[in-house]
């Protein structure tokens, strides 16, 4: 989400495909040399959602991307199952040809998802033909280097019905609707939330209307309510972010110098980092084509819920952002907290509440399923991202690659990054990584469970 005349500018000029289409040539997206059709296609699918404006700099909408890479992911799963089953379907559960093409069946379920989910995307055509573009291209090549037989046909034909399959099963889940609202409701009392600078809508709202991929409801695991602006919790969390999510410029910080760069490291988009973070893990237990779809299946229903979830509870409660929070605070009813006017976070505050942290819950989801699938948190990595300063990033020659020891050491630090920033309170946070770790929980128990 950037300011309002540039996100305006993205979704109704054509400007932004060209911006998002330049940034995915050539994109480094630590894609290991052990990969698969189905982390090939996981790669296709970030370079579809740069081109397509769907990830910074030509957006910023989580729910639409997860939604795209679940519905992907599901295709790819249930088709390969479709021509030998190892894994319960998500929805296509049909004997498919033995002699099928895996690759082809891959290749053709994740073009089927992609194409029409693109073009129903809600920014400028300009943005939606190069996102369309890029797949296109990734399937051509993909096809091509496949002998032209009956089992490539079968392949595409089992690929292409499971992709239906799914497609068909999204069609009415409310994802179409706008989900930006100009007329929506501000608050006027201390801990309600109103636009924040640069904006002049609230995003996202509709998004909780969405229907789950795994929950019973958006609000079976709604946390609760967040602190009372009068707490001393509140006061704590309210002086730790003025203290630390300044700028550095208008506004001083104590952040270190490892705690400004891994706050800039986890701006990016939580599907593309945990996407790539289980790409790098899949690679290093050399998982097969079926473990991969079923992990990768996993990781983005949950994330998909995740955000789905997470919407639904924002609205629900209504809750300030820092920004407002630290502008207001002379006016608030808090003796304890103490306003600044001036006050600029280090990432401009997003146009939606802030209790709980989408990026947060995002993370524990994603953590929770790859400690369930692995069977263990302890699994260490690195990874780059896409969101530091020029000459550090996944797109330049030496990039900065954070190692971790562990998943929930990851989600961790992904929560806490939004703090750095200036763009959540620690109870946002907090409860966040709790509420994803229930989704993801029961994500991994649930769906997708072995046949024998």
């Amino acid at each position: 989400m950037q300011n309002n005349r540039t996100y305006k500018n993205a979704v109704r000029t054509g400007r932004a495909a060209r911006i998002c289409l330049s940034l995915s040539l050539g994109l480094i997206f630590q894609h290991p040399a052990t990969a698969d059709a189905v982390t090939d296609w996981n790669v296709n699918a970030g370079k579809a959602a740069l081109a397509a404006c769907i990830e910074p700099p030509g957006s910023n909408d989580p729910g639409n991307e997860s939604r795209m890479y679940a519905m992907m992911h599901v295709a790819i799963h249930d088709a390969l199952n479709a021509i030998d089953p190892r894994f319960h379907p998500y929805v296509f559960n049909v004997q498919g040809p033995a002699g099928a093409s895996r690759v082809a069946a891959v290749a053709s379920a994740a073009r089927n998802v992609l194409v029409p989910v693109i073009s129903q995307l809600p920014f400028s055509a300009a943005c939606v033909q190069a996102g369309i573009a890029s797949v296109e291209a990734d399937y051509s090549a993909a096809i091509s280097a496949l002998p032209n037989n009956a089992a490539r046909m079968e392949g595409i034909l089992v690929g292409q019905s499971s992709a239906a399959a799914i497609v068909a099963l999204r069609s009415g889940d409310n994802s179409v609707k706008s989900q930006v609202d100009f007329a929506y409701p501000q608050g006027a009392e201390p801990g309600e939330f109103r636009f924040v600078p640069g904006f002049d809508f609230a995003f996202g709202a509709a998004w909780a209307d969405v229907t789950p991929f795994v929950l019973n409801q958006a609000s079976q695991f709604r946390p609760g309510p967040p602190y009372k602006v009068s707490s001393k919790k509140y006061t704590a969390d309210f002086n730790e972010i003025k203290t630390f999510g300044g700028d550095g410029v208008t506004t001083p910080s104590l952040r270190t110098t490892d705690e400004t760069q891994f706050g800039l490291f986890w701006i990016e988009g939580s599907v593309l980092t945990w996407n790539r973070i289980a790409r790098n893990v899949s690679a290093n237990r050399g998982l097969d084509l079926w473990e991969n779809a079923r992990l990768f299946g996993l990781l983005n229903l949950a994330v998909a819920d995740g955000y789905i979830a997470h919407f639904d509870a924002k609205y629900h409660y209504k809750f300030w952002r820092p920004v407002t929070a630290v502008h207001l605070a002379d006016s608030d009813g808090n003796p304890d907290t103490v306003g600044d006017p001036t006050w600029t976070p280090l990432q401009q505050n997003y146009p939606t509440p802030s209790y709980p942290s989408g990026h947060s819950t995002a993370g524990g989801a994603a953590s929770q399923v790859l400690e369930e699938f692995f069977g263990t948190d302890n699994i260490g990595f690195r990874v780059c991202s896409l969101t530091l300063p020029p000459g550090q990033r996944c797109t330049d020659p030496s990039p900065v690659l954070r190692s971790y020891g562990s998943f929930s050491q990851a989600a961790e630090e992904n929560a806490l990054s939004r703090i750095l920033v200036g763009l959540h309170f620690r109870n946002d946070i907090e409860e966040g990584v709790k509420f994803g770790r229930k989704i993801g929980k029961r994500t991994a128990n649930l769906f997708l469970r072995p046949v024998r």
